[in-house]
């Protein structure tokens, strides 16, 4: 490996969720902000939203026989 290329790696860097959730792990920067974690993902939290535009949902069950 060359020497003086690679950037400084942080070995406690701390995630900051816009949910309020923080954790510490590793990274190259010390601080990370992100918009989604897993405590207020959908997939993780068991929550579903469907977000309908235009009754597109509707639609899609009226064609098919859904309930």
């Amino acid at each position: 490996m060359k020497a003086k290329i690679h950037p400084q790696y942080y070995t406690n860097a701390v995630v900051v969720c816009s949910c309020g959730n923080t954790f510490v792990t590793g990274a190259t920067q010390p601080t990370l902000r992100v918009e989604v974690c897993s405590k207020c993902h959908p997939f993780f939290t068991g929550e579903q939203r469907i977000v309908d535009t235009e009754g597109r949902v509707e639609r899609m069950r009226r064609r098919y026989g859904l309930k």
